[in-house]
């Protein structure tokens, strides 16, 4: 695994006369799953695609083991993600999809392999994507985000559309990406998922952070990570 720490420097972001994030700062540790948590246009999405630089903030900056995403040389050795979807052309087969992925950064054909067993895509990496179900494609999404065992993973709703089986293997890739020393960033509206397999949460509402700590920290005089997360988003 390589790279580390990530890093949300007072990230600022505006659309228009539309606040869309206001001095968001928070840190994933290795070693650790950070959960990210907030309502639906709270700021989550918006502060994963400059951390991954598919988006820029106005202020402030977002780093990878000290540098912007776009320096990284080989960004997929050091940065597994998965936003929306798998991220596949629908008329390519989950291998040809992944092999593409692969040869772009210089990785084998043999890894390829490694990472259809590991996802549990052995029956579909042969058909196309267009014949995918949400799970599958989710499957084949983190698939991709692991095939340059990188040490940063950040996913977005990891649990959509899986089965239970899948949710279980989700569960158990964090937590074991973590114990490796890899740093997990991840947001899902599951909070009863979260609250199994997360050290850290960052909470965000209306583009600020409305708390950060561990899930002790957050959680205490709540009762639970919900109840703490309503709580917290509800003003």
């Amino acid at each position: 695994m390589h790279c580390g720490v990530i890093e949300i420097e007072n990230v600022s972001k505006r659309r228009g006369r539309v606040t869309v994030l206001d001095g968001v700062s928070f840190v994933a540790r290795p070693g650790r799953v950070t959960g990210f948590i907030g309502p639906n246009g709270a700021g989550k999405s918006s502060t994963l695609r400059i951390l991954l630089g598919l988006d820029h903030a106005q202020e402030g900056r977002a780093l990878v083991d000290g540098s912007p995403f776009t320096a990284l040389r080989r960004p997929l050795t050091c940065v597994g993600a998965v936003l929306d979807g798998s991220g596949a052309h629908r008329s390519r087969t989950g291998r040809a999809h992944l092999r593409w992925v692969a040869a772009s950064n210089g990785l084998s054909r043999r890894r390829v392999e490694e990472v259809i067993e590991l996802a549990g895509l052995e029956s579909a990496a042969g058909k196309h994507v267009r014949g995918y179900s949400l799970g599958m494609g989710r499957r084949l999404g983190l698939a991709a985000a692991l095939l340059g065992d990188p040490g940063v993973l950040v996913l977005d709703e990891p649990f959509n559309g899986l089965d239970a089986g899948g949710v279980r293997w989700v569960r158990d890739l964090v937590r074991t990406r973590a114990r490796a020393g890899g740093t997990v960033l991840l947001s899902s509206h599951l909070m009863s998922e979260l609250a199994e397999i997360v050290d850290d949460v960052v909470v965000i509402s209306g583009g600020r952070i409305a708390a950060r700590g561990t899930l002790d920290d957050v959680t205490g005089g709540h009762g639970s990570l919900e109840d703490a997360y309503f709580a917290l988003t509800s003003s």
